[in-house]
């Protein structure tokens, strides 16, 4: 196997860059609650499309379907709750 570098820890486990992608929209969805601005919802959004992508690239490596699923659960929840908050800042 390769020596680690920045990029080949993403070819190697996309699982965990579909997990820290995750994690990542969630800490954007944490300050969008407490800035909300458009701007935060719209930089949260970003990266949910980022995870979406990690998604796709782990669920076709196939290893660690389980906490795939976990993450893909738990995006879907973090993205329901940003929809929300456009809502409530575009129709007020």
């Amino acid at each position: 196997m390769a020596k680690h570098s920045d990029t080949s820890w993403k070819q190697d486990h996309p699982s965990t860059l579909f997990s820290n992608s995750v994690q990542k929209a969630d800490r954007l969805l944490k300050h969008a609650k407490s800035h909300p601005e458009e701007i935060a919802i719209e930089h949260a959004f970003n990266q949910i499309e980022h995870a979406e992508n990690a998604r796709v690239n782990a669920e076709q490596y196939g290893e660690h379907l389980d906490t795939v699923q976990q993450n893909k659960e738990y995006l879907a929840q973090i993205k329901q709750q940003l929809h929300e908050m456009k809502e409530n800042i575009t129709g007020q």
